[in-house]
Parts: C-alpha cells; sequence; structure tokens
C-alpha cells in the first residue's frame, strides 16, 4: 500500500498521479503500485511540485511495518533506535523584553490558600 499526501501542488501532479493512484481526498493518494512505479512516482512528485510539500508512506519489511520520505516539510523523518520518527523542529521562543522586570512574590491566589481567606 502506497500513501502520498500533497499540500499546495500543480493540478498537472493530481492528473499525473491519478494515473497509478486513487484521490480518496483532495491532496491524498491511495494505491499499491510496483516498488519500481512508486520510486519514479515520488521522483515526479518531487520534481513538479514547485512550492509544494509532499509526504509519502509504503509498506516494508521494518519492524514498524512501513517507512515514510518528506520533501519540502518542516518535520524530518529521523531514525530512533530502528524505528523511524518525525523530528518536529521546536519552534523559536520570543525572548522576554527587557522593559519589563518579572513580577517578584506571591499571586493573589497564592496568598488565599496559604494565609486563608
Amino acid at each position: 500500500m502506497t500513501v502520498i499526501i500533497l499540500t499546495n501542488y500543480p493540478a498537472g501532479l493530481r492528473g499525473f498521479l491519478t494515473r497509478w493512484l486513487l484521490e480518496i481526498s483532495p491532496g491524498v493518494f491511495l494505491g499499491a503500485p510496483s516498488a519500481r512505479i512508486r520510486d519514479i512516482l515520488w521522483d515526479e512528485v518531487r520534481t513538479y511540485s514547485g512550492q509544494g510539500r509532499a509526504l509519502l508512506a509504503h509498506q516494508t519489511d521494518n519492524e514498524q511495518g512501513f517507512t515514510f520520505r518528506t520533501h519540502d516539510h518542516t518535520w524530518h523523518p529521523t531514525d530512533h533506535e530502528g524505528l523511524t520518527l518525525l523530528h518536529r523542529p521546536s519552534p523559536p521562543t520570543a525572548p522576554r523584553p527587557a522593559t519589563e522586570p518579572p513580577r517578584q512574590g506571591w499571586s493573589k491566589a497564592a496568598k488565599r490558600r496559604r494565609f486563608g481567606r
């Protein structure tokens, strides 16, 4: 079984994939092509995706039973002790403004809990 998920892709690529796969939802293609055809389809997706993103998942002989490939995604597959996991980079944290000092002391709720009402 092969699944290809496309985001922001040209219409021509959609037509090309429907020759081999069934579009079960907008941008989600499902089918069971051979490994050779699957690799050809993935090469075409990577070549003609333009500004879009793509994800390919297919069955294979490993502990998970499947593997996946990504194209122009912010999440990247990484091997972790034999398992393929998606690594999601953490968003950059905004530094606290220097003009506002950190608040000191107890909150009103903490004072009520500590000293009673």
